[in-house]
């Protein structure tokens, strides 16, 4: 699991106001979202970078796998109709960065397992 995942990560909570416990939950339920030609959610993938809240506002940083990939819309489009059934969460930011640019290492054990990396 990458640095920026780690930060606030841990297992999905009850719906709460409070920003910890939200955080987690954001990650849990953005595991729904699955890049479509790996089949792996992209939270294991390494592309969620930061998961910040602020009073109902939900602002995630992620990037893919390569720059020119085209299924950025279709990433955001799934992240916002997931995350918009959260009780806490009024409005979802979605930004796309690519930096720092996203590496294998950035997966977790499973998907490198799942992807055959071992």
């Amino acid at each position: 699991m990458s640095e920026a995942q780690q930060q606030g990560n841990g297992a999905a909570g009850e719906a709460t106001s409070d920003p910890t416990t939200l955080k987690e939950q954001v990650l849990e339920v953005l595991k729904n979202v699955h890049d479509p030609e790996l089949g792996i959610n992209i939270v294991d993938l390494g592309l969620v970078y930061g998961v910040q809240v602020e009073r109902g506002t939900v602002h995630v940083t992620y990037t893919l796998t390569t720059m020119g990939c085209p299924i950025g819309p279709l990433i955001e489009a799934e992240m916002q109709r997931f995350l918009s059934g959260v009780e806490g969460i009024e409005h979802v930011e979605a930004e796309m960065v690519l930096r720092p640019p996203w590496t294998p290492e950035m997966m977790s054990e499973e998907a490198k397992a799942a992807l055959g990396f071992f």
